[in-house]
């Protein structure tokens, strides 16, 4: 079998970048599968993704070709082999329906990733973490143990190697330090409600104000709370026959969607980042 790969590049935007790519990698006897571009014309930038593959290629040696290469072009890029699985470690407290989602893609092979471990700050899914053969790590967090629980949370993901982490409904705000230690591998999940409802039972508030739709979005972690570059966002409609109850489970619902198709386009590197926002090549 060919060795297959993913070439994700940007730059700034000129002529003969795409014909430029792709006689680079037809000099190395690569062929490309598939190939996606974007051009923002707000920026100047222009973004790409190719998946090629090839008999005699050698990840080491093409990394040294790219670098040479992407000189000429003040271009940034990544090259990752297109098989295995990422490894991925998810965080949680005590809402499990976006965990249990991920862990049944996952063993369903719906996900291209490799769930290394849990961790928790609470012993709820210690048995749902068991009947997947996963690691689970209780690592409780107070005001006053927060920096030494989040350095053992960064043992357990550096030591697993996790090349993505998801707070699938971890309710602690991480640290400055943690989000820039996790930049650009650590997606969360929330309700789409806010700046409007915040704080405890969200779903609540919203019934109480007789919304019509509920949403999630799935973003990617930064220093700045709720506000990194968003990977995908869902809506579900709701009417006044619906309980409060209904609400909880219609957005449960879409927060587990719209999260496994985040955790599903990063591990494919199908998401490229464009200052604060991002492109997606799905």
């Amino acid at each position: 079998m060919a060795n297959a790969f993913i070439l994700n590049l940007s730059c700034p935007d000129r002529t003969g970048i795409v014909h430029a790519v792709s006689g680079f990698l037809l000099e190395k006897g690569a062929n490309i599968e598939e190939a996606a571009q974007y051009n923002d014309p707000a920026t100047g930038l222009f973004f790409m993704r190719v998946q090629f593959a090839g008999d005699a290629l050698d990840l080491d040696a093409l990394k040294a070709d790219l670098s040479v290469f992407a000189v000429p072009f003040a271009m940034g890029w990544q090259l990752h082999r297109r098989d295995g699985q990422m490894k991925t470690v998810i965080m949680v407290s005590k809402e499990g329906h976006c965990l249990n989602d991920l862990l049944f893609r996952w063993k369903s092979g719906l996900l291209p990733i490799h769930i290394a471990a849990i961790i928790s700050n609470h012993r709820d899914f210690y048995q749902l973490a068991a009947s997947y053969n996963v690691p689970f790590h209780h690592i409780p967090v107070t005001a006053a143990t927060k920096p030494q629980a989040e350095e053992k949370q960064l043992d357990i993901i550096r030591a697993e190697g996790a090349e993505l982490v998801v707070l699938a409904r971890y309710m602690q705000v991480l640290s400055d330090n943690l989000c820039r230690e996790l930049s650009g591998k650590a997606i969360n999940i929330h309700h789409s409600f806010l700046p409007s409802f915040k704080g405890a039972k969200p779903y609540y508030q919203a019934h109480d104000r007789g919304v019509k739709l509920i949403g999630a979005t799935a973003h990617y972690v930064t220093a700045d709370l709720d506000e990194g570059p968003i990977i995908e966002q869902d809506v579900a409609r709701v009417d006044h026959s619906k309980t409060v109850e209904d609400f909880t489970a219609q957005g449960r619902d879409t927060e587990s969607q719209v999260l496994a198709r985040a955790v599903k386009w990063h591990s494919e590197h199908r998401i490229l980042l464009n200052g604060h926002k991002t492109v997606i090549f799905k």
